[in-house]
């Protein structure tokens, strides 16, 4: 069975450290604690007098001062690994943590979890190939030696940075590494552990390199890990829930957060509030609890970017210039069908087929495997089609030899639609309005990744409402806009009102308007 030495690297609230060791330990792990020697020595004192008849604690053999950005917090963890390693021949694994993480699981479920998977989960990857560096240095942060703090030192890190730029002093990588990064909350497996600690005796001008590297933090772990490992024993995961805003900064978690938590697929979360006492006292009472039945929804981070950005209101991607000076033709009508149930958008596409011989497209802009022709490239991406939707529509038009094209959108695309109705071309609107029950809205959530079948039902109550009013008002967004030719054919309409609305959008006859609307499974869910 596993049996897990906790790292912990923290730097203040002594009490909640000693909750948290002797927490962990009660169910038969470990810990090793690093505390920050900056920090309130009386403090330290404190935990170490109230854990000192705990025999399955033990500490960094060596205190440091941190700092964010520093190899200080590398060398940090590699002591409380050192110790952990020497004190607790039974650990079968080593689990980074820090202070305000707190477990989201019973320690039944972690250790049947563990035991299940024999791997190591650490996030590892390719430095230079992923997308995990948003903003800021990349290169620079391994080609340039950094010897400040960046924050405490502020004028320093980039007189030195920028020196180094102007003299053209850089440094190669290693050159039989492959530099990763991730996140520094991990779960290692013995043998993974005791690799890197002989790697980091061994390979003295890798430890050389990543000491003046800037945030190692995120990269030095993922790195030997990756080195040391075959890539199939390597989940590149963290186990530990975390989320991040816009900023960068970490999400808290409050009292209500309690069932959220426990729906993810994670065995520990960052950051618990230091105020969230009620969270803290029932996730603590859950990890000494047996046959807990977890399930598992992992809706976390999806709903939290649905909820986070529903007040932002702009332009997702902005005009390039070659489109501003670009239009479809003058003699060209677009016509855009607009409607949130994708489903009842494309039967109605279908009926249009059957009547008009005018061509129509699904949601080009939406699904990624509607049928294109090729194109030459521009079609094979949405965020391809996004960025040069006019000459994606000046080829559709050219490439079914017509001057009357159909497609489908979503309402929350308004500013797709906002662009093409600036256009010079006629660009003519029928917006779908649809009935949302309850249960389109709970399929609706699950089909984005805004719930699972797990949700619980409070979850499900509270989020019911936002969806509802984010759809309304994105057909509220449309009205606003005052779009020139914008009809619209609604669910429970008459179908003469609703046959008049199609047949003035398409320029046909009113009966073959009535022959569209006619059938009775259009708004069926």
């Amino acid at each position: 069975m596993a049996k897990i030495a906790y790292i912990l690297l923290c730097h203040k609230d002594p009490e909640a450290i000693i909750k948290q060791a002797q927490r962990l330990t009660a169910a038969g792990d470990y810990m090793s604690i690093h505390f920050d020697s900056r920090a309130n020595p009386d403090h330290f004192a404190q935990i170490k007098d109230a854990l000192k008849h705990n025999d399955h604690v033990t500490y960094a053999h060596k205190r440091i001062k941190c700092g964010w950005g520093e190899w200080s917090l590398v060398q940090a963890t590699l002591y409380a690994v050192e110790s952990a390693v020497d004190a607790f021949p039974r650990a079968t694994h080593f689990y980074m943590l820090s202070g305000d993480c707190m477990a989201v699981k019973s320690a039944e479920y972690t250790h049947k979890f563990l035991d299940e998977n024999d791997a190591d989960f650490i996030e590892s990857f390719d430095y230079f190939e992923s997308d995990w560096i948003k903003t800021g240095m990349k290169e620079e942060r391994l080609i340039y030696r950094h010897f400040f703090n960046e924050r405490t030192q502020k004028w320093r890190f980039y007189t030195s940075y920028h020196m180094q730029q102007r003299l053209g002093i850089t440094r190669k990588i290693p050159e039989d590494i492959q530099v990763m990064i991730g996140s520094q909350w991990w779960c290692l497996r013995r043998n993974t552990v005791e690799w890197v600690l002989d790697f980091t005796r061994q390979r003295k001008d890798v430890m050389r390199f990543f000491r003046t590297t800037w945030i190692p933090d995120e990269t030095f772990f993922q790195t030997i890990v990756r080195h040391v490992v075959p890539e199939n024993e390597i989940r590149t995961r963290t186990l530990t829930f975390l989320l991040f805003t816009d900023y960068g900064m970490p999400v808290t978690f409050y009292d209500d957060h309690y069932d959220l938590l426990l729906s993810q697929d994670f065995l520990f979360a960052r950051k618990i509030s230091p105020e969230a006492k009620d969270l803290k006292r029932r996730l603590g009472l859950l990890y000494a609890a047996q046959g807990v039945q977890f399930k598992i929804s992992n809706e976390g981070t999806s709903l939290f970017k649905f909820l986070s950005g529903r007040g932002r209101i702009g332009r997702r991607f902005s005009t390039r210039f070659w489109e501003t000076e670009s239009t479809l033709g003058r003699e060209r009508e677009l016509m855009i069908v607009v409607c949130k149930k994708w489903h009842v958008a494309k039967r109605v596409l279908e009926r249009i087929r059957q009547v008009t011989n005018v061509p129509a497209l699904e949601y080009i802009f939406n699904e990624e495997d509607t049928p294109l022709p090729d194109l030459g490239g521009i079609q094979k991406t949405l965020g391809k089609r996004t960025r040069h939707r006019r000459a994606l529509m000046r080829m559709l038009f050219d490439y079914f030899e017509t001057d009357r094209l159909i497609v489908c959108m979503d309402p929350a695309n308004i500013e797709l639609l906002q662009d093409f109705a600036g256009d010079r071309s006629v660009t003519r609107m029928l917006e779908i309005e649809c009935g949302f029950s309850d249960d389109y809205l709970i399929g609706h959530a699950m089909r984005v990744g805004l719930a699972g079948v797990q949700t619980s039902s409070d979850t499900l109550e509270r989020l019911l409402p936002t969806i509802r009013n984010d759809m309304t008002h994105e057909s509220d967004q449309i009205r606003d806009a005052g779009f020139e030719h914008l009809l619209r054919i609604r669910e429970g309409a008459e179908m003469d009102d609703n046959a008049e609305a199609l047949a003035s959008f398409l320029k046909i006859g009113q009966d073959k308007g009535r022959e569209i609307v006619s059938a009775d499974y259009l708004f069926a869910d």
